[in-house]
């Protein structure tokens, strides 16, 4: 499952980052690593963003950029 994909007050586990390049290292940046535990705090249907909360503070992503990042449920 993707971070887009989960609803709010979903928890989960980033499994794998598929983004490469700049957009790759602005995630692994933000703390989108591989075990880190993330919750979906908001996620708008139709239009951007997707609010997370990672490591205790919050982060909002476009949907195709959630769209790169792979969750355990």
């Amino acid at each position: 499952m993707t971070l887009s994909k989960m609803v709010p007050g979903d928890t989960g586990s980033v499994k794998d980052i598929s983004a490469t390049g700049a957009l790759g290292q602005r995630l692994m940046d933000l703390g989108f690593y591989p075990g880190a535990r993330v919750r979906v705090v908001r996620n708008a249907p139709l239009v951007d963003p997707v609010e997370i909360e990672l490591d205790g503070y919050h982060v909002s992503l476009r949907h195709d950029e959630a769209d790169l990042v792979e969750v355990d449920g």
